[in-house]
């Protein structure tokens, strides 16, 4: 039984997983949007919310957290550089996830998720 369980296991592997949800929150934060399905968006959703708001702290300490996440080292520190800007004012609520048509090949539940 996995009642109340937050995490969404995506049929993988714990480091698995894990390497998927850290890939695709580099990727998010890279580009500002990427379309994958809707499960593994609602998944990195709250991962790449976190980076977000560990940016808009900015101290020492979150810095190094988010270095130990994201893959690229550079964009870490601009992400620290233009979060207090671009998100200062808001509490939460980073990113959008728009459902899209259903992939052609297994009919998947697609969409995009995006950097508000």
């Amino acid at each position: 039984m996995r009642h109340r369980r937050r995490i969404p296991q995506l049929g993988k592997a714990a480091d698995q997983r894990k390497a998927l949800l850290r890939a695709l929150t580099t990727e998010l934060i890279r580009h500002g949007q990427i379309t994958t399905t809707k499960t593994r968006a609602k998944a990195v959703r709250a991962e790449a919310e976190h980076m977000i708001t560990l940016a808009k702290d900015g101290s020492l300490a979150a810095r190094r957290q988010a270095l130990g996440y994201i893959y690229d080292k550079q964009l870490v520190h601009a992400l620290f550089d233009q979060a207090a800007e671009r998100y200062g004012t808001r509490n939460g609520g980073y990113t959008r996830v728009v459902r899209t048509v259903s992939r052609r090949g297994d009919n998947a539940d697609m969409a995009i998720i995006e950097l508000v």
